[in-house]
């Protein structure tokens, strides 16, 4: 500990400026079509040694109503470009708040409005994320699949509720309910997306 106190008093003086101004630095909350759902965005602080960024903080969450809680984190390794997974969400009382970054590579991100009470009900939405970029919070009630448009790509996941086999559900990639839209590249899909049966949207009433 005397060492490292000693270490510090040798920071410069821009040294320590710089550090403190990440104190101040946050993350950008954009709100997509889809209610609820926001694109993430850091705001790294950079200087001849790389960047630092905040990718979460629980009162920023907060601050603009999303579902702080962490009970899990994955990460999905994904060997080939074209590899795809979705679209998976879970039932209550296991649903899930998800907040999704692609830390290698890249993907084309998909999410689907299953909130029965949502004015966006069964509508979709895509972007694409990729390393050093943005993220995306994906609420209750929204199905969630991508599609990686690189090699090696590295996706890694925030969850509000651990992972419950009872509780999960999903919806295949090409179910005629939603005709998303997928990049036009030969695909790599497991037998048990490929077997989700079609959804049948419910009548709501408006």
């Amino acid at each position: 500990m005397e060492w490292l106190l000693r270490r510090a008093d040798t920071r410069s003086t821009d040294v320590l400026a710089i550090e403190t101004q990440f104190l101040f630095r946050s993350m950008i909350f954009t709100e997509t079509e889809l209610k609820g759902v926001y694109l993430i965005e850091t705001e790294p602080l950079e200087d001849d040694r790389g960047f630092f960024a905040r990718t979460f903080c629980r009162e920023e969450f907060a601050k603009y109503g999303l579902n702080p809680q962490v009970a899990q984190c994955n990460l999905s390794y994904n060997r080939k470009k074209g590899t795809l997974r979705g679209m998976h969400y879970q039932i209550a009382p296991r649903e899930e708040a998800k907040l999704v970054r692609c830390i290698s590579g890249a993907i084309y991100d998909v999410i689907v409005d299953l909130r029965e009470d949502s004015t966006t009900y069964c509508q979709w939405l895509s972007l694409e994320l990729s390393a050093r970029g943005r993220m995306l919070y994906i609420p209750k009630g929204i199905a969630h699949g991508f599609q990686t448009l690189k090699d090696g790509t590295e996706v890694f996941y925030q969850m509000s509720e651990i992972y419950t086999h009872e509780y999960a559900r999903g919806i295949r990639w090409n179910d005629p309910a939603f005709s998303i839209e997928w990049p036009h590249d030969q695909r790599i899909i497991s037998e048990r997306d490929q077997s989700y049966p079609d959804f049948i949207p419910k009548e709501i009433p408006r």
